[in-house]
């Protein structure tokens, strides 16, 4: 049905879409319980047909998720994150290789606040979004609210909300709730920064910390201790009832202790602070550290544990017996399996601080510890699948090994994330990529047992599970290597420092540039920003113009955003091909106008738009004001070619991946252009 919808849209967009303004949502406020001590304030989007506004929760690396920010106040406190009706439709984005969650027809965004005042009071702030449909994005906008609230004493019941004073007062809906009062805004369209708790992302830190505990079973500090535990319940207990009932006590008894955990690693930091930690260089560079110790312990430099006072003091507590004893066995458990779990958890957590939600350690605990449970309580209620376990052995510990060449790999993009915040250039994308190289070879050859570590059993012979983990190892490591070269590696491009810092890209220079060009690294913004498929780009409007009167070529503008999905596409399917990125390079100067950068404008080049009215402060602003009021449309991607006066010489282009019919329209404008 979307093909359906996409293609009689993209018929419709053929005849003329380029001259008019698109505004697909419109937004109505309102206060529900006004006067009352928690008061909610409500936004409300109608979407029109096609079109969706993305979720809160949109992981990092995909489109602008929708964010709201409060102007503090001693008159109120907010009462947990802003609350989104109904739930998002979710889907695998193939462009961000991610799930990517987003609302279609209606939302509706609710925060409760608590009043502290007697005084009526003002909550002002500003919201965010980002409009999409199937073949072109938004451009991002800030939009202010203001909520008029009434103070504790106040018993009236309807309140007034208005955003600007370019809005205006609806009248009271008569058949809605008494104590709500709506105002409508004039169609707004714009996008978004946020960074609230993700749910998808907490669901991902749950299985990832269900995975980790099963890992953590095979380990040698724990695998063993599976049939000594099941055989404690199954011996000690006076009936086989008796004996589940003291397993399930016993796998309850895990997932409180690690949760807790979880949980107290959250009270500590707080959500603020992990939002903040996850894009701190010094927080990236200190777990950088923390990983590699954690390596170290697995090849068996040493081993991190727990003090030995607290395995005694829990072993006394545990030989009493009861409902405690056996919550005390399962803290017997924590310990001293701690020197095997220890840089598992440790790793887990690191990594849902780095996603910077606030519930990540809790799942990521509560998925940890349900792994790890599961199989005490099951062997204990089916004794008789022990006798299908594989045996202790040396295998035990080229588990433990092969995780501490993973958690080296994984250590090195902690280390990139520093690295790219301070410029350093240590760890470019090519010296990233050979170390990855290198550590997936020697785990190549430590699985067919040509490397060996100090604790390690002699390998007599290769076991079939081994081969083939070395094999898939060792692919691996083939298929990164043409990243050296700057081959997009599009299946780990999440893990990877940006292109833009590899030396030696031969991927990017497939096809140089014939005419004459002027140095890319003295174009303004061309430090943070960079064209793909090594297009000499240029990222300031006036700068791009004034080089096309000099060189006398025509103007390609790309109007793109970083978060602009249809954006991406057209770069992967239609600039890579040999015809269309030929003519780019050679015949047009590319100005790339990225319309949700959020680079600062110096003071003396900030404006008051006389297209909107609104202040442009930043590049994305600008960029966005350039293409409304000169091309009267807000939509990306939008491809324009102009001659060096900025006057179009052919219709403008929008998402449309016939790659035939980009390369007419590139032809098509430099014939005009040669014709004046």
């Amino acid at each position: 049905m979307k093909k359906i919808l996409g293609l009689l849209g993209l018929l419709l967009f053929s005849f003329n879409i380029y001259s008019q303004i698109q505004e697909p949502v419109k937004w109505t406020y309102a206060i529900e319980n006004n006067g009352s001590e928690t008061p909610t304030l409500v936004i409300k989007a109608s979407i029109d047909e096609h079109w969706h506004v993305y979720s809160q929760f949109v992981g990092e690396g995909g489109p602008l998720p929708t964010t709201f920010k409060f102007t503090p106040n001693p008159n109120y406190e907010l009462n947990k994150g802003v609350k989104e009706i109904p739930k998002p439709i979710t889907i695998n984005d193939e462009v961000f290789e991610m799930k990517v969650s987003y609302f279609e027809h209606t939302v509706t965004f609710k925060q409760k606040i608590k009043t502290l005042t007697a005084k009526d009071y003002t909550v002002s702030g500003t919201f965010e979004y980002m409009v999409c449909n199937d073949k072109q994005c938004l451009p991002p906008e800030e939009v202010a609210f203001n909520f008029a609230v009434k103070g504790l004493p106040t018993k009236a019941i309807i309140a007034s909300a208005n955003l600007d004073s370019t809005q205006t007062l609806n009248k009271i809906d008569s058949s809605a709730n008494a104590s709500t009062a709506i105002v409508s805004d004039s169609t707004a369209t714009t996008a978004t920064i946020a960074t609230p708790e993700k749910e998808e992302g907490n669901w991902s830190i749950f299985f990832q910390g269900f995975l980790f505990g099963f890992v953590a079973l095979l380990m040698p500090c724990i695998f063993p201790m599976i049939p000594l535990t099941v055989s404690f319940f199954t011996k000690q207990s006076k009936n086989k009832a008796d004996g589940i009932r003291k397993a399930i006590i016993y796998g309850i008894s895990i997932v409180v202790i690690y949760v807790a955990l979880g949980l107290g690693v959250t009270m500590l930091l707080g959500a603020s602070a992990l939002n903040e930690l996850s894009s701190n260089a010094v927080f990236n560079l200190v777990f950088f550290g923390i990983l590699v110790l954690f390596a170290a312990s697995f090849f068996g430099a040493f081993e991190i544990t727990l003090p030995s006072s607290w395995s005694t003091k829990a072993d006394q507590k545990a030989d009493k017996g009861g409902l405690i004893g056996i919550f005390f066995m399962a803290i017997v458990l924590a310990i001293a399996s701690f020197s095997c779990t220890g840089p598992l958890i440790g790793t887990l957590l690191v990594d849902a601080a780095n996603k910077g939600t606030y519930v990540g350690p809790f799942m990521g605990m509560l998925g940890f510890s349900i792994s790890l449970a599961l199989p005490f309580t099951l062997f204990a209620i089916f004794p008789s699948w022990l006798n299908a376990m594989p045996k202790s052995g040396g295998w035990l510990n080229t588990v433990k090994v092969s995780l501490g060449f993973i958690e080296l790999a994984f250590a090195l993009k902690f280390l990139s994330n520093a690295d790219m915040a301070y410029h350093w250039r240590i760890l470019d994308r090519e010296v990233f990529i050979g170390l990855w190289i290198v550590i997936f070879v020697m785990l190549g050859f430590y699985l067919l047992g040509k490397l060996k570590f100090n604790h390690d059993s002699e390998v007599k012979y290769i076991s079939v599970s081994r081969l083939f983990l070395a094999i898939i190892s060792l692919s691996f490591a083939v298929y990164l290597t043409p990243g050296l070269w700057g081959a997009p590696l599009k299946a780990i491009s999440g893990f990877l420092p940006h292109q833009g810092t590899q030396d030696f890209d031969l991927y990017a220079k497939s096809f140089q540039n014939t005419g004459a060009t002027s140095s890319e690294s003295s174009r303004k913004y061309s430090e943070q920003l960079h064209a793909p498929l090594g297009i000499e780009a240029f990222f300031d409007y006036n700068e791009g113009m004034a080089y096309a009167k000099k060189v006398g070529k025509p103007v390609f503008l790309d109007f793109t955003g970083h978060s602009c999905t249809n954006c991406r596409k057209m770069e992967n399917a239609v600039w890579p091909n040999e015809e269309v990125l030929k003519r780019l390079k050679n015949d047009f100067v590319v100005i790339s106008l990225y319309v949700d950068d959020r680079t600062e404008l110096p003071e003396n080049e900030k404006y008051t738009s006389s297209f909107t009215g609104k202040k442009v402060k930043n590049l994305g602003n600008r960029n966005v004001d350039l293409q409304v009021t000169k091309f009267n449309n807000n939509a990306q991607p939008l491809y324009v070619i102009v001659d060096t006066e900025g006057k179009e010489l052919v219709a403008p282009y929008a998402y449309n991946e016939d790659i035939a019919a980009y390369v007419k329209f590139l032809d098509s404008g430099k014939a005009n252009f040669n014709k004046k």
